[in-house]
């Protein structure tokens, strides 16, 4: 019982920093068109908004919001990394929009009146897990954003790269690639050599170029590598491990890849607090260092002389592997 409450108790230290550092507030907007019926917002980063209405809870709102300013600030330093970016979005008013339901009030409200260009994606409220982020059939809000920014933002400011008309960008050249040719329309039968097969017929050229966007993403931040949901998007998107991704769409990999365009090389875990200095940090410099661990767990077993251990790999840096064998060390 006690190994368990002391790695419990190691892991709260290392890793809390896991919440969302956001304040939600009351919608400052409700007299423009389509928003009288949110009571809830979030600014993210002055250039994206969360909105959501009462029956929406505060944590998937908070989840949104994280989702959204990992994505802008993926190194997690205040900022957003692209700042051209930052601006585009800001100029273009985007948003995400939080539904109950597609026929809810609200949304109805919103589809009929909404006016502006900043909103290419909503979430409804039974896609947001915050426990499963960006997991594929649970939590869509890594998708939904990510079209979002991609499509109000990077579309815009970096239209010879990520231009989603037929001929007009190097991506649209490397989905045709992907696609196995040029389809303006779905084709009843996808060639062999094809990766990227989506198959829904209500989805034009540019509508699958948003979404080809959104799988290059996700694969190379490794959100789709586990098993079960490789199963599950096969007949869409076969290239669901990083690896796969940059053995074979090369193209993609190398603009995703590219530091010019600040795209989002890690994974959005749901949890945002930039400016939170974090415990077990002793010397608050920002690094864990493995002799911050020691002098924690000497605190909690109120232990007086320096704990004898040394770092699993040598490095000095503690990892959550580390943890567990830290905690087998201490109490053997």
């Amino acid at each position: 019982m006690i190994q368990y409450f002391i790695y419990m108790m190691l892991v709260t230290f290392i890793l809390a920093d896991n919440e969302v550092c956001f304040e939600i507030e009351p919608n400052p907007n409700q007299s423009q068109p389509g928003f009288a019926y949110f009571t809830k917002y979030v600014n993210v980063l002055d250039c994206f908004d969360i909105y959501a209405p009462s029956n929406i809870s505060d944590e998937k709102v908070l989840h949104a919001a994280a989702i959204a300013a990992e994505l802008l600030d993926n190194d997690e330093d205040g900022e957003v990394d692209d700042l051209l970016l930052k601006q585009e979005l800001s100029n273009r008013g985007a948003l995400m929009p939080l539904f109950i339901s597609e026929n809810s009030q609200v949304a109805n409200s919103f589809f009929n009146n909404y006016d502006g260009e900043g909103a290419s994606a909503v979430l409804f409220n039974n896609e947001i897990d915050p426990s499963q982020p960006g997991h594929w059939g649970d939590d869509a809000s890594v998708e939904e954003i990510i079209h979002t920014i991609n499509h109000v933002g990077h579309v815009n400011i970096y239209p010879e790269i990520f231009n989603i008309e037929p001929n007009s960008s190097v991506m649209s050249d490397a989905m045709d690639i992907a696609r196995g040719g040029q389809f303006l329309v779905m084709p009843n039968q996808y060639p062999e050599e094809a990766w990227y097969h989506y198959d829904d017929f209500t989805c034009d050229y540019e509508c699958m170029a948003i979404e080809y966007f959104y799988w290059c993403e996700v694969s190379y931040m490794g959100i789709l590598d586990d098993l079960q949901t490789c199963n599950d998007i096969d007949n869409e998107w076969e290239l669901c491990t990083p690896e796969l991704f940059e053995s074979t769409d090369t193209i993609m990999h190398g603009l995703l890849s590219d530091i010019q365009y600040k795209l989002p090389q890690n994974a959005p875990d749901g949890n945002y607090c930039p400016t939170q200095i974090v415990q077990g940090d002793l010397n608050s410099d920002g690094i864990i260092n493995i002799l911050d661990v020691i002098q924690t767990v000497n605190i909690i077993l109120g232990q007086s002389e320096q704990t004898d251990l040394a770092d699993i790999n040598g490095d000095m840096l503690i990892n959550i592997l580390d943890i567990v064998i830290l905690v087998d060390l201490i109490l053997s």
